[in-house]
This record gives structure tokens, C-alpha cells and sequence, in this order.
């Protein structure tokens, strides 16, 4: 819970702290890159981290990720400019993609699918918790003190983390010898690199149809072929290409690229526009974004009677329908900003989101052994993450295109609440294809019944 509460915070707090942070060191057409390197960093590095700790266990790989995302808050805070801050957030997401999925993966070890119906509830408190502190955090340091705080408050966190860590998580692990998939890692690592690279200085740094746009998505296209044919070959690959080929593991992790991308275009653009349209300060701006994280754990922790009652899938659709509703709702009055109704959009979608992301990765990890479960929970939150690198870099292309055909810029309302709007609508476009993804999920009666590709679940650790 505390492990998991390190990245529930960084979610929301840096999103109100973005207009401080670019009053302070600039940089205002490079913000995005904040979220889709930290994003980018994290998404390249679950899988490894997954493969890792299904050989040498989770508690080494969980305590190198908290000692990473603490050396990263601890530069990020001393960051002197905007490219610095860029590059510190690297180290802070290489730490996340650990963070994150070990925590999930430790819960999916220890209780059944049953048990994890009610354990979710916790683990869905430290969201609600978060999600409160986390914007009130980010609008009061950058108001009223700097926005050098929203990183430091991690160094405390991330210490009680490591310490509780050592203490009280033990495990016994049969080591034997591993090869490790460098090559793998490798081509992984530089083909996302270079396709998100291409998505988002697309327009900005040269034009659409330049060399260097084409040369990035190019390459970046070949690198991602090669990093397949790798994998087919590599002994233990770092990404094992069996993930994607059960229905049920491939329907999961499309929907959590939807999940990623949903959520990364709210958190990065309603405290823009809500403090740019209505001058809103950091604060109240981050008190309407926590609405969404607010809804999120109300309905993850009711999830689990919902599922054990009518199933993975039925759910999932459940709440893919209250996140299109939310959605669509913020496009459509976009161009009249309201406080109110940018709150209630926000906690729909957070409601669905909360109905869509717990069951789906829960029906993913009940499906497969112990020896399994780190990689198919790395694959789904690696599938987020992606969504999310990949989300920001698109919605901040069509930000930064509509702010850059506008002499104002970002300094006019109007067109602010003109890129905040089209961002919306992007992100309503995205939920709609997340529920043909949980539509096409394996049909089941009940949850704790195996379908063709589920594998029975195995006894609590």
C-alpha cells in the first residue's frame, strides 16, 4: 500500500504544478514531454522488471524500483531547467516501472481471486488518499511555497516504503541460472523511444513530412519488427510473445492501452485548461482533476462483488460505458468551461475506469501460474503505460498544433479552451474503441469460472 501510494501521488500531483513549473524555467511547447518520458521510462522498463522478478523474486526488483524513483524525485526537485527536469524524470520512471506492477503482482501472489475482491478495497484506499492529497499537495507547494516540493515529498515516502519492505515481506525463491534478454530490452527500449519521439516533435521540432519525422517513425517501425523477431528466438525473452496470443491476455492488455491513454489526456490537460480558460488557481484546479481519482478507487473496491457476481467482461463493459458517458460530456461543453461540470465529467470517468482496469488485470492474473503472473501483470501495466506515452504524445501534437497556428498561444483562453477542447474529443474517440476491445474479452458466466484460454488458479501463496 505504501509502495503503491508513491506512484498514486506522482499521478496527480505534477498535472497542477505544469503552469508553475513553466512560469519558473520555461519550456511551455516542451511540457508534455514531463509525463511522456517518465511514462515512456516506465513502459520500456515493466517488462524487464516482470521477467526479472519471476526469476530472483519480487522483493529485490520492488526495493531497486523505490531506490531509483527516489533518487529521481531527489534530482527532479533539484532540476535548474526544463530539458534537466525532462531528463530526471527518466530515473524517476525507470524506479515506477517497478513501483507499480511489483505491487500488484505481490497482491495477486498472496490471495485468491475471491480474496482479492475484498483486499482490493485497500489497495483501492491508498488511490482514494491520493487522489485528494496528491492535487491539494501539488496546488498548495506551487502556490504558496515551490514546485520543487511536489518531488521532495516522495524522499520521505519512499524510505518508510523500503524500510516496511525489509522488515515485513519475505519469500523463499529456487535460484538457478537465467539468460538475460539484452538484445530483447535493447530493441525494445530504442523502438519506443524513437516512435514517441517522432509523435511528439512532429510539427514542433520539423515538420510532419521532414526526414527527421519520417526517419523516427521508420526506424522505429523496423526496431519494433526486429524486437518481434528477437523475441521468438531469445531463450527467455524479456516480453514472451505467448502474452498476446490468448484471447484473454490480448483483449486485457488492449484495454489497458485504452485505460492509459483516457487517463493521461485528463491528468495532463484539465488543470491547463481549467487554469487557463478560467484562472483557475493550481489548487482548485487540482481538486477538480481529483474527482477522477476520487470515482477510481470508489468503484475498484466495489468491483469485486460486481465481478464475482457477473463476471470479468460484464463489468469491464459496465464501466467502459460510464467512461464514454464522462468523456463526451467534457468534449461537448469544452468550449464553455465550467468548474462544476468538469468535476462531475471527471468523477464518471474515474467511476468507470475504476470498473474497467481492476477486473481486467485481475482476469489476466488469475489466469496464469505463479511462475507466470509478474510477466502477464508487467504485460498489462506495460500495455498502460504505452497507452499512456503514446496518449500524451498525440494529444500533445494536437495541442501544440493548434497553439502554434495562433499568435496567443497558450496566453489566450480561447485557445486554450480550442486545444483543451480537440484534446477531449481525442479521448473520448479513445474510450469508444476501449469498449470494441472489452467486447471482444472471452464470455464467462461467473468470474471464478475458466474459460478455453484461463488456467486454473493456483492456491494463495
Amino acid at each position: 500500500m505504501v509502495t503503491t501510494g508513491l506512484v498514486a501521488i506522482d499521478a496527480t500531483i505534477l498535472a497542477t504544478a505544469v503552469p508553475s513549473i513553466v512560469k519558473d524555467i520555461g519550456g511551455f511547447s516542451q511540457f508534455p514531454w514531463l509525463f511522456s518520458i517518465y511514462l515512456l521510462a516506465q513502459a520500456v522498463s515493466v517488462p524487464i522488471y516482470a521477467k526479472l522478478s519471476d526469476v530472483v523474486g519480487r522483493k529485490p526488483i520492488i526495493l531497486i524500483g523505490v531506490g531509483l524513483f527516489l533518487l529521481g524525485s531527489v534530482l527532479c526537485g533539484l532540476a535548474w531547467s526544463m530539458p534537466a527536469l525532462i531528463a530526471f524524470r527518466v530515473v524517476q520512471g525507470l524506479g515506477a516501472g517497478a513501483v507499480q506492477p511489483m505491487a500488484i503482482t505481490i497482491a495477486g501472489d498472496i490471495y485468491t481471486v475471491a480474496e482479492r475482491a475484498k483486499t482490493q478495497g485497500y489497495l483501492a484506499s491508498v488511490w482514494a488518499i491520493s487522489s485528494v492529497v496528491g492535487p491539494t499537495l501539488g496546488g498548495l507547494f506551487s502556490q504558496f511555497l515551490s514546485w520543487r516540493w511536489i518531488f521532495f515529498v516522495n524522499v520521505p515516502l519512499c524510505i518508510l516504503a523500503m524500510v516496511l519492505l525489509v522488515r515485513v515481506f519475505h519469500e523463499d525463491i529456487e535460484h538457478r541460472r537465467h539468460r538475460v534478454d539484452y538484445l530483447g530490452a535493447a530493441l525494445l527500449t530504442v523502438s519506443l523511444s524513437l516512435l514517441i519521439l517522432a509523435v511528439l516533435e512532429g510539427g514542433q521540432a520539423w515538420a510532419w513530412d521532414s526526414w527527421q519525422s519520417i526517419g523516427a517513425f521508420a526506424l522505429g517501425a523496423v526496431l519494433l519488427v526486429a524486437f518481434l523477431f528477437a523475441e521468438r528466438r531469445a531463450e527467455e525473452p524479456v516480453l514472451p510473445l505467448w502474452v498476446f496470443s490468448r484471447r484473454l491476455l490480448l483483449t486485457t492488455a488492449f484495454v489497458s492501452l485504452g485505460v492509459g491513454a483516457v487517463l493521461i489526456g485528463l491528468t495532463s490537460y484539465v488543470p491547463t485548461y481549467l487554469e487557463g480558460s478560467l484562472g483557475t488557481t493550481p489548487l482548485v484546479a487540482g481538486l477538480a482533476l481529483a474527482m477522477l481519482t476520487i470515482g477510481w478507487p470508489i468503484s475498484a473496491s466495489l468491483s469485486g462483488r460486481l465481478y464475482l457476481r457477473i463476471g470479468f467482461r460484464s463489468t469491464v463493459l459496465i464501466g467502459t460505458a460510464l467512461v464514454v458517458a464522462g468523456t463526451i460530456v467534457l468534449a461537448t461543453f469544452a468550449s464553455t468551461p465550467g468548474l462544476v461540470v468538469v468535476s462531475l465529467s471527471c468523477f464518471l470517468v474515474g467511476l468507470g475506469l475504476g470498473l474497467v482496469a481492476t477486473p481486467s488485470l485481475i482476469a489476466a492474473q488469475a489466469s496464469v501460474e505463479w511462475n507466470e503472473r509478474g510477466v502477464v501483470t508487467g504485460a498489462n501495466l506495460f500495455s498502460r503505460s504505452i497507452g499512456s506515452a503514446v496518449g500524451v504524445a498525440i494529444y500533445g501534437a494536437i495541442a501544440n498544433a493548434i497553439f502554434a497556428a495562433t499568435p496567443s498561444g497558450e496566453d489566450s483562453p480561447a485557445v486554450v479552451e480550442a486545444a483543451s477542447g480537440s484534446v477531449f474529443l481525442a479521448v473520448a474517440i479513445t474510450a469508444v474503441i476501449v469498449v470494441g476491445a472489452a467486447l471482444a474479452m472471452p464470455r464467462r458466466r461467473h468470474a471464478t469460472e475458466p474459460s478455453s484460454d484461463v488456467a486454473p488458479e493456483p492456491a494463495a501463496g
